[in-house]
């Protein structure tokens, strides 16, 4: 209604005598308003445009650290759970689902035994094929599958340990004995590939490969062994290794880890004695902490909250450090004891508020800890064990990610959890089965496969399937 009205003032003192004087500035009036109009309905179509959810593109979120940043989420469960979106059948392991651009990607191991029986000292021999499967994250149905023959020699020889790590157009996967492939997102097919004991001699530690490959700038940086090259990192795109870094009697199990400190990126590598700083470009070492957990079991990835720095393991192990505001260091800011800290395995703790979160592997117990003293706030069984439940078990597991101020507990008995954790108390406010608990564990059956938040849905595997529930409010 507006513009023809417009110009058909404009032409009027067009057509005027004097027109020649005004007609320059209505054409320039026209064009202002014109413009106006343009980017206001070029604004109105960007905001009727669908929000882009977000992708959980690896292990832990797109920043690894256990923070989920949609909105619109259940905060309480509605009457019979969250609902159930699809489930797939899939074989088994401990890799979890990663999420990115409509696609899910899970590993699994699929092999011809009945039962595997688990000792955790002794080595399992199967035969089978590791298998990469790609899934359309709203139905569920599958988009393609990778397979290769593989013989398992390991310890709890479920299926892979690691989740896939996706990059734009490109997966990477690192199987239980070693194998690592960079496949196209698009329809699975090998555009590079290593395999560690063979390539880096590499021995296979007892429980499997576990370090979940992680993307800088234009490298691939893996968690490999062997002889200096505990850390390696290779062209993303070609394979071509770029550096290799630090010699170690076990490489251990703890994934590659980024963070930003005295003014640079450093590359976090903690192997069975001690915790090392890297320049992730070069492989450079800046610094090193001795930390030396049992039987090699450096497996929870260290995690920063400002200038604090925690790394932990089973024996009691852990430190707290102090980050170099100005340059690459640390200082000690107190070691954990037998009754201060967490000693974590399967699960990473988080920080928020200046406490830390997170399973005991020696006590079972979920538990809060001061970040300057060590000092034990509360602790809990209930993430792991259920409500009244007061006894732990051995490596009582959770995994935790967190929504604004709420935090969503994957048990393992295959629950989720929503609850409140602060420095005076647990408070939990929904609890919901989505899964059953198929793998066993000292004697028990455990659900250990870290979940993917995307879409508002959560998705979760198991030995028998991998599913999707929305938690979308209503």
């Amino acid at each position: 209604m507006e513009l023809p009205l417009m110009m058909r003032q404009a032409q009027i003192f067009s057509d005027h005598p004097s027109g020649r004087c005004t007609n320059t500035f209505f054409e320039t009036l026209l064009m202002t308003r014109l413009l106006r109009v343009a980017c206001f309905a070029i604004l109105v179509s960007v905001l009727q445009q669908p929000v882009h959810a977000e992708d959980w593109p690896q292990w832990m979120g797109p920043n690894r650290d256990g923070t989920w940043t949609e909105t619109g989420i259940l905060t309480r469960f509605p009457e019979g759970g969250p609902k159930k979106l699809w489930s797939k059948p899939i074989a088994g392991g401990f890799s979890g689902p990663a999420v990115s651009h409509g696609s899910v990607v899970v590993m699994d191991y699929h092999h011809k035994y009945s039962a595997v029986v688990n000792d955790p000292i002794k080595r399992n021999s199967l035969v089978g094929d590791e298998r990469v499967l790609c899934f359309d994250s709203k139905t569920g149905k599958e988009l393609w599958k990778f397979s290769y023959p593989c013989k398992y020699e390991i310890s709890y020889a479920s299926g892979p340990r690691c989740t896939a790590t996706i990059d734009a157009d490109q997966i990477y996967t690192l199987g239980a004995m070693g194998n690592l492939h960079c496949l196209s997102a698009q329809k699975g097919e090998v555009i590079w590939q290593k395999y560690f004991p063979k390539d880096y001699d590499a021995p296979v530690p007892i429980w499997g490969f576990c370090g979940h490959p992680l993307v800088y700038k234009n490298l691939l940086i893996c968690l490999v062994g062997g002889k200096g090259s505990v850390a390696v990192a290779f062209d993303k795109t070609t394979g071509k290794e770029i550096w290799k870094q630090l010699s170690a009697k076990e490489q251990g199990y703890c994934p590659p880890t980024l963070i930003h400190s005295g003014g640079v990126d450093q590359l976090l590598i903690w192997h069975s004695t001690a915790l090392n700083s890297l320049d992730p470009l070069t492989g450079e070492k800046h610094w090193s902490v001795d930390l030396k957990p049992s039987y090699g079991m450096a497996i929870a990835a260290p995690q920063k909250h400002n200038q604090h720095l925690y790394a932990g393991g089973i024996g009691w192990q852990s430190v707290m450090l102090k980050l170099d505001a100005k340059k690459p260091g640390v200082s000690e800011i107190w070691r954990g004891q037998k009754d201060t800290s967490i000693y974590p395995s399967n699960a990473t703790p988080l920080f928020h508020d200046g406490t830390l979160y997170g399973c005991d592997c020696m006590s079972g117990h979920f538990k809060a800890v001061d970040l300057d003293s060590g000092k034990r706030l509360w602790e809990t069984a209930a993430p792991t064990r259920g409500l009244g439940k007061s006894d732990g078990q051995k490596h009582g597991t959770a995994f935790a990610v967190r929504n604004a101020e709420h935090f969503y507990l994957l048990s393992e008995t295959g629950e989720l959890i929503i609850a409140k954790l602060t420095r005076e108390k647990y408070t939990e406010l929904a609890r919901s089965k989505l899964i059953e608990p198929t793998g066993e564990a000292f004697g028990r059956k455990v659900a250990w496969s870290h979940p993917a938040f995307a879409d508002q849905c959560i998705f979760v595997r198991n030995d028998v399937e991998i599913a999707c529930f929305s938690l979308a409010k209503e």
